[in-house]
């Protein structure tokens, strides 16, 4: 027998956000109709975030104390965290990744795009940590862990001396292909963007024509700001450029990059977002939940869509004063605020 609910509130819908009074019917999983009701209470309805960058596995090192340029730090294969994933044990290395997961889902976050070292045996530890959690992984593995992943995930073009072969290979085998580039200049962008990826992450310090050839090629960048100032490759809201991204078109999604030095909260992230790039909310909001389109389909509150959403209890708390949910939300929102996640994955 199938199951069926009604969630009512004011939600935000689709892709541009749309905040209307509605009751939003479930049928197995599925938006089945979205119904105006003027007399809905003032919960709203968020969709669910998506973590567009996340390296997990580096929770093991959480605020080890470690500093040093980006190179000593996160370079491999002899970065200071590679070398302390070697150090951690399977059972460290599963529970911590758990526990990242678990706190995403508290903050109304239902998966990630996640950067997985450690070859096909570290696949399988993600694997094992998001397991039997209502939460979905797109897992870029490396050093052959791509075979069982979703794709492959390329620190640099300076880094991979055989990336060509590994990118035809993946590519061969229907994988999806994601390179860190212009992380600490753009130096490395153009060959990146050469092998026509499915994502770059950080673009930081992309020029303005390696933008516009994202935007024109509908390449998505995943931006992850308080990483990006945290290690040190930017001091300037110039970089990354998110305003001209979002002039030129790009595809923009939003990342939270090395649980080493930044917690896995994309609640945080879109408030330091808005804080120090002066960023439209309702973008820093979209960005937040596209990266959910590295799954089959996107996170968005929509008819035919599966049923993906957190909801907020205005009335509880000063948000009941808000003018604006969606700005709220972007930066005011916090875990404690969240009062219940409606994940069907």
């Amino acid at each position: 027998m199938g199951t069926r609910q009604m969630i009512s509130g004011q939600a935000l819908i689709g892709e541009e956000l749309e905040i209307r009074p509605a009751d939003i019917i479930i049928e197995n999983g599925i938006i089945s109709a979205i119904e105006e009701n003027t007399r809905a209470p003032m919960l709203w309805i968020c969709p669910a975030l998506f973590n567009a960058h996340t390296h997990l596995g580096d929770t093991v090192a959480m605020d080890c104390g470690a500093t040093g340029d980006l190179r000593a730090l996160v370079t491999p294969p002899d970065g200071l965290k590679h070398r302390l994933l070697a150090m951690a044990s399977h059972d460290e290395l599963v529970g911590g990744m758990r526990a990242s997961i678990a706190g995403m889902i508290e903050r109304g976050t239902a998966g990630c795009a996640d950067f997985r070292e450690g070859g096909a045996g570290g696949v399988r530890s993600l694997k094992e940590a998001a397991a039997g959690l209502p939460f979905r992984t797109c897992i870029f593995g490396r050093d052959g862990g791509e075979e069982t992943g979703d794709g492959l995930g390329i620190s640099s073009v300076r880094d991979i001396p055989n990336a060509e072969h590994q990118v035809a290979e993946a590519r061969r085998k229907g994988k999806k292909i994601a390179f860190h580039a212009g992380e600490r200049d753009a130096g490395d962008v153009d060959e990146a963007l050469a092998f026509d990826p499915d994502l770059i992450v950080h673009a930081t310090h992309a020029t303005k024509h390696q933008i516009r050839e994202c935007a024109d090629r509908g390449i998505p960048v995943a931006i992850c700001p308080r990483s990006n100032w945290v290690l040190g490759v930017t001091g300037s809201a110039r970089y990354p450029p998110i305003r001209i991204m979002q002039e030129l078109g790009c595809t923009l999604m939003l990342g939270t990059d090395n649980a080493m030095f930044v917690p896995p909260d994309i609640l945080s992230e879109m408030a330091f977002t808005s804080c120090v790039y002066g960023s439209d909310p309702r973008s820093i909001l979209q960005a937040a939940v596209r990266g959910s389109g590295l799954l089959k389909s996107t996170f968005f509150i929509r008819e035919g869509a599966r049923a993906n959403f957190f909801t907020i209890d205005a009335t509880r708390s000063a948000l009941r004063f808000s003018r604006d949910p969606v700005a709220s939300i972007v930066k005011r929102a916090g875990s404690c605020q969240i009062g219940n996640n409606v994940f069907n994955l």
